[in-house]
């Protein structure tokens, strides 16, 4: 207890005193580990993620790219194999339309003379008019085809023509066992003067394609399959033949004079190129089957390369966050005895204001007592040689200049009484004018503050306000020591401090502006405040819901006007 009755400041409880700083240090502290931790895990889980979706993308692209290349393969053999068929098919229609075209000139060279021209010269001694003016039946029409009997009839005339009967055996007696199955003989009408199929003659094929093109010069072949087919030698089933439309050119010349439809039997020959066919497919079939054990083996490397890189890359980014990981908990350790290292500092810095401040308010608290009392005896006395000067007429006595002097003497322990008993740590509401004032009376007596005026613009109708006024003591005195540390020292003459208070929406400002002649503008330079002093002046506010800032020509201390939610104790 001091002598005034309030509580010792180094009573007041050091444990909290002590746990305060600690706190705050833990509230504000920067924990590394903890965001490092989430947040790289964080991160390379997203880096893994994306690596193993790319990677998947690659594999599903790599089997997108072997199945378009297996498929496009077994198009490839398709069309390989179907042109080989068409290939082959195409030359047997060429070789025997070769062959055709040799066996129509020795025909011609063997009949034509003797047998095929004079009946040729015969049947054009008949008119075909008539039939081929008579209308060509619609189809599925159900009366009788008039002009197909009318080419009928030709045909029986035809074959009742001299000569028919010799042509037709020497034509059986040479094609006999030959490959060759029918020959028909047109004229130039495109009328059938001859055929083995005896029914055939006396037909108009003047509108066939094949007649049109052998008569203009120009052999043409197709391959054709019958089921049905009257041969030299009988009728036979299910043959496959190639006919030819082939023009006969008059001896030594190249004038068309006739055409020949030669049939000719290639069943055996087809069969072998349909046998080849197959081969080629079952060999393309094995080919794909085979191309497709390779792609999927293919795919499985793909796949196991794939999970091997995944596992490396994991394992890499495993390693690489478990190293990263302890250099950051290296970090965290330095972090941490950094902020040992502050808080130590803090609370010494917290004892030693506790301290400095106890001092002063011990000291202030002795010089009002100390001085308080012989100041009271002198002012009884000179009240006394008052009365006594008023009764003896002594001029010598001057008891009103004594009066004055001790007046004056207990109006600065007055001064300094009121400083002392602003000295709690507790929150409190309190009158901001005369708190401020108190420190600037207070301050006063600074031999920095001799040359300088301090000037107190107390705003009106200001609020209580709550606050720690040993706090609010330690930030005043700290900015206004702050704006007399001139470049020159504390000489300076006629510099002026102002300190204003103002109420704003919900606060009260207290604004400290410096105002020296001699050398002007040092507070808004701050070169000799430095940043760790006002760093205990920004704890201070903070610790009060305040808020201090420094503007080019002036400090600001903004003060919620109601007390926080939670008071400091």
């Amino acid at each position: 207890m001091d002598r005034r009755g309030r509580p010792s400041p180094d009573a007041a409880g050091p444990q909290k005193r002590a746990a305060g700083p600690q706190k705050r240090a833990a509230a504000g502290q920067f924990r590394l580990m903890r965001y490092f931790t989430l947040a790289s895990l964080a991160a390379f889980v997203i880096v893994g993620g994306v690596l193993f979706s790319l990677q998947r993308a690659e594999v599903v692209f790599f089997s997108q790219v072997q199945r378009e290349q297996g498929n496009f393969f077994a198009r490839a053999q398709t069309n390989l194999a179907a042109r080989q068929d068409q290939a082959a098919r195409a030359s047997l229609i060429s070789l025997h339309e070769a062959g055709h075209v040799t066996l129509t000139r020795v025909v011609s060279n063997v009949l034509w003379d003797s047998h095929i021209a004079p009946l040729v010269a015969r049947a054009q001694t008949i008119s075909i008019a008539p039939c081929r003016n008579l209308p060509v039946a619609e189809t599925g029409a159900t009366g009788p085809d008039l002009r197909r009997a009318c080419f009928a009839e030709l045909g029986r005339t035809l074959m009742g023509l001299p000569g028919f009967a010799e042509l037709d055996a020497e034509a059986y007696a040479t094609m006999r066992a030959s490959s060759v199955f029918k020959i028909k003989v047109f004229d130039l009408r495109g009328i059938t003067i001859y055929s083995s199929e005896h029914a055939q003659i006396g037909e108009d094929k003047a509108d066939n394609s094949g007649w049109k093109s052998a008569v203009s010069g120009t052999p043409a072949s197709e391959m054709t399959h019958r089921e049905r087919f009257s041969a030299f030698e009988g009728v036979v089933e299910n043959r496959d033949l190639i006919s030819s439309y082939i023009p006969v050119r008059e001896r030594g010349s190249d004038r068309v004079i006739g055409v020949f439809e030669i049939y000719s039997d290639v069943t055996s020959f087809l069969e072998r190129i349909k046998n080849v066919s197959a081969e080629v497919g079952e060999l393309a079939a094995a080919n794909q089957q085979a191309l497709e054990g390779a792609m999927a083996g293919n795919q499985r490397k793909v796949g196991d390369s794939s999970d091997a890189f995944l596992l490396i890359v994991c394992g890499t980014l495993a390693a690489l966050y478990a190293v990263l990981l302890g250099i950051v908990r290296i970090g965290q350790r330095i972090i941490d005895s950094q902020a040992d290292a502050q808080e130590r500092a803090m609370e010494r810095e917290e004892r030693w204001h506790h301290e400095k401040m106890a001092a002063l308010a011990t000291m202030a608290a002795n010089v009002s007592h100390e001085v308080g009392n012989p100041l009271a005896t002198i002012s009884m006395l000179a009240q006394e040689m008052q009365l006594h000067k008023g009764r003896t007429g002594c001029d010598a006595c001057k008891p009103a200049q004594i009066l004055e002097q001790t007046r004056r003497i207990a109006g600065m322990t007055r001064q300094i009484s009121e400083f002392a008993a602003a000295r709690r740590e507790s929150r409190e509401l309190v009158d901001v004018n005369q708190l401020v004032k108190a420190v600037l009376d207070f301050l006063g007596f600074d031999r920095r503050f001799r040359a300088i005026r301090l000037e107190l613009k107390a705003g009106e109708d200001l609020p209580a306000l709550s606050v720690i006024p040993d706090y609010l003591n330690e930030v005043l005195m700290n900015l206004l020591q702050a704006c007399t540390e001139c470049p020159a020292g504390p000489g300076g003459k006629g510099g002026v401090i102002v300190v204003e208070t103002m109420g704003s929406d919900a606060e009260i400002l207290i604004r400290i502006t410096s105002e020296c002649k001699a050398y002007p503008g040092v507070c808004r330079e701050h070169a000799r405040f430095e940043d760790s002093r006002f760093d205990v002046v920004r704890r201070r506010v903070q610790s009060m819901g305040g808020r201090v800032t420094r503007e080019r020509s002036h400090y600001e201390i903004a003060l919620p006007a109601e007390a926080p939610g939670a008071p400091a104790s």
